[in-house]
């Protein structure tokens, strides 16, 4: 079960609306409407707020999206194995080549499209 899905499944267990969601946590109700549709994840920072409104712990949000490999618990944001392949990848570098990376990210992600 995905992030979302989680929410929902609260949020219908506790009888609050999608509307009242929204207007509770500050989330317009189109991105709330699209976790759904699109069945995505809310952004991380909105975590805190999601757990206060539904009066849950982080934990309880993300106990079904948490999967242990290699003794490392990771949150699991969808189908896509390319995050952990890239953190297995920088945890089997040395310090000097994991600053290399972290160069190369930096860059990729200033890069405008």
């Amino acid at each position: 079960m995905i992030i979302s899905e989680r929410i929902f499944k609260i949020m219908e267990e506790k009888g609050i609306s999608q509307i009242e969601f929204a207007r509770r946590t500050g989330i317009s109700q189109s991105t709330v409407s699209d976790w759904k549709r699109k069945k995505t994840n809310p952004a991380a920072d909105k975590i805190m707020c999601i757990c206060n409104v539904l009066d849950v712990t982080p934990y309880e949000i993300l106990q079904d999206s948490i999967e242990r490999r290699n003794g490392v618990d990771y949150i699991l944001l969808g189908e896509d194995d390319d995050a952990f392949e890239l953190i297995e990848i920088y945890k089997s570098l040395d310090e000097k080549r994991k600053a290399r990376l972290i160069g190369y990210a930096d860059a990729l992600r200033s890069i405008k499209k």
